[in-house]
């Protein structure tokens, strides 16, 4: 078999919600630009005004689940690594679950959150697929940030970590996270205005030959709706170009 090799290798998507135009979710991924979005129940968009920069404004619909996921891709570790970032904030954070990274499944028409968390910071895979990245769940007893990978219906070695990090209402917060071709998962997260700083490393946490989605998802924990804005959204991956 012939490998043929072109001079586009590399896939960068970066997403600034400049003139983000669909105001209406729906149940089913649409597309703008090259962000995608799907959602549990319909919710709705709206471009934050009073802040500089472009920032997109996602509202869930009212029920306990009911969510917002943007994501992009996907990509395979092994064609060279993949990597994602995002700032965003919520404005409650006494209800929601938060999930920013890479998650091998994503249900275009009822997506869920790929790890969730309950009690002492005792994981559950939603589904049987790879994910790593930042959690947030009300469902914890402490309220803090998880760096979180999991593969195959397992957490991964040393998963959850701790970051001691607090969500605040309508803080910004950043996350990063790189999974390198050999399945090794990093995660950073930021907030209070501090730099990014690499919470956990999990070594060959993720199969490299599955496909990832890079994505941003905000779920109810409650009968209420939440907002969470966006103020960039970032994913690099890299071409397969074998046959």
């Amino acid at each position: 078999m012939t490998v043929k090799i072109g001079s586009r290798g590399r896939i960068e998507v970066f997403e600034d919600f400049l003139a983000f135009t669909v105001a209406t979710m729906g149940t089913t991924a649409l597309p703008q630009g090259d962000i995608m979005y799907c959602s549990v129940n319909e919710g709705s968009f709206a471009t934050t005004v009073d802040e500089p920069g472009g920032i997109l404004a996602c509202v869930t619909d009212t029920a306990d689940n009911d969510n917002i996921a943007l994501y992009s891709g996907p990509f395979k570790a092994a064609d060279g690594g993949c990597q994602m970032e995002a700032r965003y904030k919520v404005a409650s954070i006494a209800t929601p679950a938060l999930f920013c990274g890479f998650s091998e499944l994503l249900n275009a028409t009822t997506p869920v959150c790929p790890i969730e968390a309950n009690g002492a910071n005792v994981l559950t895979m939603s589904s049987s697929g790879a994910a790593a990245g930042i959690l947030f769940d009300i469902d914890q007893t402490t309220d803090t940030f998880l760096a979180v990978a999991a593969d195959n219906s397992a957490a991964s070695t040393g998963a959850p970590v701790n970051t001691g990090l607090s969500p605040t209402n309508n803080e910004w917060e950043v996350t990063r996270v790189e999974v390198d071709p050999d399945g090794t998962a990093r995660v950073y997260h930021a907030e209070d205005n501090s730099g990014l700083k690499l919470q956990a490393t999990f070594s060959t946490a993720l199969t490299t030959t599955v496909v990832l989605f890079p994505c941003l998802l905000c779920e109810n924990r409650s009968g209420a709706a939440n907002t969470m804005e966006v103020d960039y959204f970032f994913a690099k991956g890299f071409r397969d170009w074998t046959d």
